[in-house]
């Protein structure tokens, strides 16, 4: 019983070290996937905060175009969520969000995401 203890703690530290070890995207706004108005903003939520230094967020909208955003900023009430300000209006059709970002303790992560702006 006691090795069956041990590996499962073993187990639960090897886990728990990889899961905060990068900035993961846990949410964002408008939502991955969904269908929404022209947004003014994105918002990206991670797991850890976020040094925008190094970090960055591209979008590219039907057909490859890549579409503008303003300079990052993170939330003043929480360094977790980077906002990337969209510089005018997004036309009807789908985009991609690609980020990358860099959290404090320098760790780099990536991803991308795709959300749907309605006619």
């Amino acid at each position: 019983m006691w090795k069956v203890l041990l590996l499962a703690a073993l187990a639960t530290a090897l886990w728990s070290g990889e899961a905060s070890a990068h900035a993961r995207l846990l949410k964002a706004a408008p939502r991955v996937g969904a269908a929404v108005p022209s947004p003014s903003e994105l918002r990206l939520w991670f797991s850890e905060t976020v040094d925008l230094t190094h970090s960055n967020i591209a979008v590219s909208g039907p057909g490859g175009a890549r579409i503008a955003v303003g300079p990052l900023h993170l939330d003043g009430a929480d360094q977790r969520v980077v906002i990337a300000p969209v510089t005018g209006r997004l036309a009807p059709g789908r985009y991609r969000v690609e980020w990358n970002v860099t959290s404090t303790d320098t760790h780099h992560t990536d991803g991308d995401f795709t959300f749907t702006v309605k006619p």
